[in-house]
């Protein structure tokens, strides 16, 4: 399949038109349904293809300023996906929604990749070209990494790639010069894989109620934030009460 730029086409000898076609950098299959794939391409577009139909994308759409270094179906939740660019930032998109990404993080650097946990729906890690390590949990903070580690020195050299363990609490990640360096997750970052009641419907669950959260408008989540508030300040006044 031809990956057709989304913009028009400028105009050749005798006026004809000259086709112009994208630099595919990034694939992905769809779990659970893998005719259906994700191509990102060096202009920073998204081309939603399936095998049973080649002639052109499903869906294309602009996800980045430019080039896509990795796309990423969820483990878990079929319709979301994630994304990384050259222009620094995270993307995180719902296929049915994407005049306007879910969550959007601006890393500081060039995003060398991206991989989703295989045993959590809102965890993922991320890798940037001044060589860090940036985790997420989009359960316990929509805003920010909840750990970023350093692996290697800007000027030495670069992170290219990063992978999760399937089985155990461990990540891995590439570099330029051929080297891989492991990461043990520290306990809080692998609390999901000793909790009794882990399944993939309760992943499912998190990442449904999450993305309800964010498609709410803004007034209601500014009241729920009021009534968190509200209710924190009740308690610290009744463990007040109580200690004095």
């Amino acid at each position: 399949m031809e990956l057709q730029m989304a913009t028009s086409s400028p105009a050749g000898p005798s006026g004809t038109n000259l086709e112009q076609l994208g630099c595919g950098t990034c694939i992905d299959f769809r779990h659970g349904a893998e005719h259906i794939y994700l191509v990102g391409t060096e202009e920073g577009y998204i081309h939603k293809c399936s095998k049973a139909f080649s002639v052109k994308a499903l869906t294309t759409f602009r996800a980045h300023k430019i080039s896509i270094y990795a796309v990423r179906w969820n483990t878990f939740y079929q319709s979301v996906f994630i994304t990384c660019s050259a222009d620094w930032t995270v993307k995180i998109w719902d296929e049915d929604k994407l005049d306007h990404p879910l969550f959007t993080f601006e890393l500081n650097s060039a995003v060398s990749d991206i991989a989703w946990s295989p045993y959590s729906a809102t965890v993922f890690a991320a890798v940037t070209v001044d060589g860090k390590v940036h985790v997420f949990d989009l359960n316990l903070s929509k805003y920010e990494a909840i750990c970023e580690q350093v692996i290697t020195q800007k000027k030495r050299t670069r992170l290219t790639h990063l992978l999760f363990n399937s089985r155990h609490p461990v990540i891995v990640t590439g570099d330029d010069r051929g080297y891989v360096t492991t990461l043990k997750l520290s306990p809080n970052l692998r609390k999901a894989l000793a909790e009794k009641g882990y399944s993939r419907e309760r992943e499912v669950e998190k990442m449904e109620k999450l993305i309800a959260f964010v498609l709410r408008p803004a007034n209601e989540k500014e009241k729920e934030k009021e009534l968190q508030r509200q209710e924190e300040e009740e308690r610290e006044l009744q463990a007040k009460l109580k200690s004095g």
